[in-house]
């Protein structure tokens, strides 16, 4: 045995001396081999030159196909009265409002029958506008003048004529202080006087009254939802007295008893236009 292993040895010897150099390792395959890239110089990746005159640029268009075009999009504007323009957009469809429920009517009701008989857009203020009032004496006239007859739920005991200042100034000054005073129970104001053309204090001479502009007016007593009378003059008690000095706030003047000696019967409220701060007395 051992001798056929020599003698087969020798025989294959010439035979492997004469064979190529040959690896155990499968031989690469050209179709995946990528050329080397040097990750240390990234900015030698550039492409290949390219032909002499050629740009990257997109060629122009040729001018017969710009006109062709221009002369398509005219005859389809002509004809149908199209827009070809690259911005046109169909039309959104409308989208149809919902109804609105059964408490948004009621309460479009109530506000519409609330501002009924309103003026100068406040549905507690109720009257009627009237025409301008113009005068011969030069200071008196209102040209947005209106007749309130109540302000705040509370009746007046004439209509009064003035501007929308003091309508809204007095119908403030009930809601929120004379009301409250009388727990709810104030019905009715006295006016003793709203617009007339006259001087200050009735004097003559004197400078025309916030009367004689329709910024003016005054009370002399206020009823109360049980027929009790409270008049200025006569009951100058400490609710009267409460809401004569809460009334400060709310108007350009407030003179009462006490005030100038003008004003011992009523309550003068007046939204004047002069400079300065509110005038209490």
């Amino acid at each position: 045995m051992r001798r056929a292993l020599i003698l087969l040895l020798c025989l294959a010897g010439p035979a492997l001396a004469e064979a190529p150099q040959t690896s155990l390792r499968p031989m690469p395959n050209p179709l995946m081999t990528q050329p080397q890239v040097s990750m240390a110089a990234p900015t030698e990746l550039v492409p290949a030159a390219l032909p002499a005159g050629r740009s990257l640029r997109p060629m122009p268009r040729p001018e017969a196909l710009v006109r062709r075009v221009a002369e398509m999009r005219a005859a389809a504007v002509t004809a149908g009265g199209l827009d070809l323009s690259s911005t046109a957009r169909p039309a959104p469809e409308p989208v149809a409002a919902e109804p609105p429920s059964r408490k948004e009517r009621r309460k479009k009701r109530r506000e519409a029958a609330s501002m009924e008989g309103a003026v100068c857009g406040v549905a507690a203020i109720k009257g009627e506008p009237i025409a301008p009032i113009s005068s011969k004496v030069q200071g008196c006239g209102v040209p947005d003048a209106v007749r309130v007859t109540s302000v705040a739920g509370v009746r007046l005991s004439q209509p009064a004529t003035v501007d929308c200042s003091i309508a809204r100034s007095l119908n403030a000054w009930v809601e929120e202080v004379a009301q409250p005073a009388f727990d709810g129970k104030l019905s009715e104001l006295r006016v003793a006087a709203h617009y007339i053309c006259r001087g200050r204090n009735n004097q003559k001479g004197a400078q025309v009254s916030e009367h004689g502009k329709g910024r003016a007016i005054d009370i002399s007593a206020f009823v109360l939802t049980n027929g009790q009378v409270l008049t200025v003059q006569g009951d100058y008690n400490r609710v009267l007295r409460r809401i004569y000095k809460a009334a400060c706030p709310y108007f350009r003047t407030t003179l009462g008893p006490g005030s100038d000696g003008y004003h011992e019967d009523h309550f003068h409220f007046d939204t004047s236009a002069r400079s300065g701060g509110a005038y209490c007395r």
